[in-house]
């Protein structure tokens, strides 16, 4: 899809603030490489979530880099932000696309490629696929094979992200299997420097899409 970058995606919550102010957070890791953000507020009520897009969106304003909304397709459309990503059990991608229309970006969570399929036919513009290792932030979820991220790749023509336990010593994995780009969380957030945790990290993509 015109316009969207998945090399480097940064998932933000309110935790980024116990190390930076929001928008400074914000900016370092976009000076640092990132390309695409994605809102990921699950417990909070709609108007923090709200706000906290904004803001986001704010330091985002004319940098290229796109904003996605987890699971809200109404804060995407109340925010004016460039997409919405659902998860498996959020609403279905073809309703969210018939209340979003044409132009706005929609991710899906798969883990097989039954699911990517379904995805790519109800008109999703990007999948993200894990978690392909274990990870803090869900715990119980067992990390998918990446063999399937790779058979995914060649079953769907879509752009991928690979999602879950991914830091600088295992993102080029992933990559090699097949997917577009990374989508990060801890990553980010054990670094003493976003800007320079950013930098390494989509050093890592760059390097591999170059082979």
């Amino acid at each position: 899809m015109p316009g969207l970058d998945v090399s480097l995606c940064a998932i933000l919550d309110w935790g980024v603030e116990s190390i930076l102010p929001l928008e400074e957070f914000t900016e370092r890791i976009i000076s640092g490489g990132a390309t695409s953000i994605q809102v990921r507020l699950k417990t909070e009520p709609t108007r923090n979530i709200m706000d906290f897009t904004r803001r986001v969106l704010e330091v985002c304003a004319g940098t290229g880099v796109t904003v996605i909304v987890n699971d809200r397709v109404d804060v995407a459309l109340a925010t004016g932000a460039q997409g919405v990503h659902l998860g498996e059990e959020d609403m279905p991608v073809e309703t969210a696309r018939s209340l979003v229309g044409p132009e706005m970006i929609i991710g899906a969570s798969v883990r097989d490629v039954s699911g990517a399929r379904a995805a790519a036919r109800a008109g999703a513009d990007y999948l993200g696929v894990g978690a392909v290792f274990r990870t803090p932030i869900k715990p119980e979820q067992e990390p998918i094979s990446l063999d399937i991220l790779q058979e995914i790749r060649h079953e769907v023509k879509l752009p991928i992200v690979a999602i879950g336990g991914i830091d600088e010593k295992n993102a080029a994995l992933p990559l090699e299997h097949g997917a577009d780009g990374i989508a990060v969380i801890s990553a980010l957030r054990k670094c003493l420097d976003p800007k320079e945790g950013a930098s390494r990290l989509r050093a890592v993509v760059d390097n591999v899409k170059k082979r």
